[in-house]
């Protein structure tokens, strides 16, 4: 007796919705539905397609390599001899029509694998968030580059900033014989997260007290404190060229922006014409076999230069379109006598 009203008492109430009574309903997914259904689809993934790809089209892309491997090219001289330190290449190059601005300007590196786990994981969130204490303890995780020879903490650590791209830029328009440079707008550059959430500067003035006790990576040329010598702000770990390159590229050939040309002569664009692109060369690529490039690119209302995203809709629009004359024939050749 006892058994029965246990059972009775952890039975569900006798309701609609417990007893799975409500009225559903189910699509009956015939002939005269499935057809169309694909045909508009079709229709619909061909549009947006064309869409993209013409607009893809319209964007304008310069890409230019200065590795300097071969006997002829620029920037042969300094990166045939790697221990030359300071060393500046030009690079000239023209545009025959207008180069409609805004104006985005990359750098970018070939075989090289940001996204290699050990290289990923080599640095210390807890240092770039500006917490002093490990200032002068890094983290395990920035192995090799946690310590100096001389025992100095290096901040900061790891090899993601170790391994920061330091090649520098400087445009001119070559007008009338003599150079006129262009303004390159390094403001605003990195992620808004990167720069307000994720990496701050400990609250220490002047910062440079702050790194007391420590060395700066090695391969940098000068501290984190003094990233830029020309604007205050844009120093330590908010520096916006610091911050960029601490966003790991997913793929080994990327492109990082490094500058945006918007101000003065050249809001609308770059006009046509011969320009000479002063670079200091200071990035060593030879070992890995890499390549490096600048990129000059305008985009439009659905980014860069993507032409994949145009052609995938429009193969996947016009398989639609296909399935459905297929099961229109099958349908019209094998449909049941209760269907006429």
């Amino acid at each position: 007796m006892v058994k029965q009203e246990h059972e009775c008492g952890n039975r569900p109430d006798n309701t609609a919705f417990t007893q799975q009574r409500l009225p559903a309903w189910q699509p009956m997914l015939s002939a005269g539905i499935v057809i169309p259904g694909f045909v508009l689809i079709g229709l619909a993934f061909i549009g947006i397609g064309v869409a993209l790809f013409v607009t893809t089209q319209n964007i304008q892309v310069l890409e230019l390599d200065y590795t300097g491997v071969a006997n002829n090219t620029p920037c042969f001289v300094c990166s045939s001899n790697p221990n030359v330190k300071n060393c500046v290449c030009m690079l000239d190059f023209s545009i025959n029509t207008l180069f409609k601005g805004p104006v985005f300007f990359y750098y970018g590196l070939t075989n090289y694998f940001q996204n290699y786990r050990k290289y990923g994981v080599s640095k210390d969130a807890n240092q770039l968030s500006g917490n002093l204490d490990y200032f002068t303890s890094p983290s395990d995780t920035c192995s090799p580059y946690r310590y100096d020879s001389s025992n100095k903490p290096i901040v900061p650590c790891g090899s993601i900033a170790n391994s920061m791209f330091n090649d520098t830029f400087k445009l001119y328009q070559i007008v009338s014989g003599t150079k006129k440079q262009v303004p390159l707008d390094g403001k605003g550059i990195a992620w808004w997260t990167d720069y307000n959430v994720k990496y701050r500067n400990p609250s220490v003035v002047p910062l440079k007290n702050a790194f007391n006790g420590t060395v700066k990576p090695i391969f940098w040329p000068r501290p984190a404190y003094e990233l830029d010598p020309t604007d205050p702000a844009n120093n330590g770990f908010i520096n916006q060229d610091f911050l960029v390159w601490m966003r790991r590229a997913a793929l080994p050939d990327f492109r990082k922006l490094y500058r945006r040309i918007t101000e003065g002569d050249y809001a609308q664009g770059l006009p046509a014409g011969n320009y000479s692109l002063e670079i200091a060369y200071n990035y060593p690529v030879k070992s890995f076999d890499g390549r490096k490039k600048v990129v000059f690119s305008n985009v439009s209302w659905m980014g860069g230069k993507n032409e994949f995203l145009g052609i995938a809709y429009l193969v996947i629009g016009s398989l639609c379109i296909v399935m459905s004359v297929v099961m229109l024939i099958v349908y019209a050749k094998f449909k049941f006598p209760d269907e006429e």
